[in-house]
């Protein structure tokens, strides 16, 4: 399998996201939640109903798995996204509950890759909304053609971890609409980009050595995942949001990538999954970090598959820009 070459990353350039005004990312699933976390200037924290005694209200749920809402705000105009969707069938849509969201909040969807504690919340969410009346699906949903593939991971203890494909039959019965690409889509109106395949430009940052997918029927190795893509956002007088998924193509690849391609150096803020946990990817923590540090974004919140050893190294390198994530938290960047 090749790489996406960083040739091809620069000639995308014309792809960059316009600037807008503000930016919102809402974290709507995620390994961890902290009901008593504190505010920042950008950084606002789900707060704790006080309508019903505690135990007796909805309370927003974590769990192994990914999701936010990406929200732009540019002369006057708000419009959302939805980015993955969780590991089980029902986390993200009673999230979107206890939030007050719906399904027709959201002009589309974005899938970082088909691993399934990123989609297989997209029934659940269609199923609600066939609870509220809604006949079909009209969200258009994004993603690499590779995001299809039935893979697994075969352990270095010989343990094989099967990770199958979303249900795209069951999905285009109830009237979904995949968009593929490989490369990067303008989003929003312009005002985010979905990356497509990302360069591989770091020398320490080499996927996923145990992962393999079935193609034409023999199970290959795909240490590149190359369906995994983030997004990124380009907020005046502040630089680029950019949000991953497990970034399972490296950190700091992606963030060179996002500003190869947008032409902005300035690396604001860097939310989502980093992929740093477990034997296999505990060794680059120290590159990954000190390359981080050089990169110097101003906002660091690190969940999902960052691991606990990754997150206090940041929470220890970079004190002034890492906070903990938590379901519900809203990152708030611009005016």
């Amino acid at each position: 399998m090749t790489q996406p070459s960083a040739t091809a990353a620069t000639a995308a350039s014309d792809a960059a996201p316009r600037a807008i005004d503000r930016a919102e990312v809402t974290v709507l699933l995620d390994n961890s939640i902290d009901v008593f976390l504190n505010d920042t200037d950008e950084v606002r924290r789900a707060k704790v109903p006080t309508d019903f005694p505690w135990g007796q209200r909805k309370a927003l749920i974590a769990e192994h798995g990914f999701s936010v809402m990406v929200t732009t705000y540019d002369g006057g105009r708000t419009r959302r996204l939805l980015f993955d969707a969780g590991m089980t069938v029902h986390g993200l849509s009673h999230n979107l509950d206890v939030l007050g969201l719906r399904p027709a909040d959201f002009e589309c969807v974005v899938i970082s890759h088909g691993h399934v504690d990123h989609t297989q919340g997209l029934i659940g969410v269609i199923e609600r909304q066939m609870e509220l009346g809604m006949d079909g699906w009209n969200v258009p949903i994004h993603l690499h053609p590779d995001a299809f593939r039935n893979r697994r991971s075969e352990m270095p203890d010989g343990t094989v971890r099967g990770m199958p494909p979303m249900d795209r039959g069951w999905l285009e019965a109830r009237g979904v609409r995949f968009v593929e690409s490989r490369g990067p889509t303008l989003l929003l109106g312009g005002t985010v980009l979905a990356t497509g395949e990302i360069a591989r430009t770091s020398d320490f940052e080499r996927g996923f050595p145990v992962h393999k997918a079935e193609v034409d029927g023999e199970w290959q190795p795909d240490p590149e995942l190359h369906d995994d893509q983030a997004l990124v956002m380009n907020v005046r007088d502040k630089g680029l949001v950019v949000v991953t998924g497990c970034c399972h193509s490296g950190a700091v690849n992606t963030l060179r990538h996002a500003q190869r391609v947008t032409g902005v150096e300035t690396v604001h803020a860097l939310l989502g999954g980093l992929h740093l946990t477990g034997k296999l990817f505990e060794p680059i923590i120290g590159p990954t970090v000190a390359e981080l540090k050089k990169i110097g974004p101003k906002c660091l919140l690190a969940g999902h598959c960052t691991g606990w050893k990754a997150s206090h190294t940041l929470a220890n390198e970079m004190p002034d820009s890492y906070l903990p994530t938590s379901v519900g938290t809203t990152l708030v960047v611009g005016a």
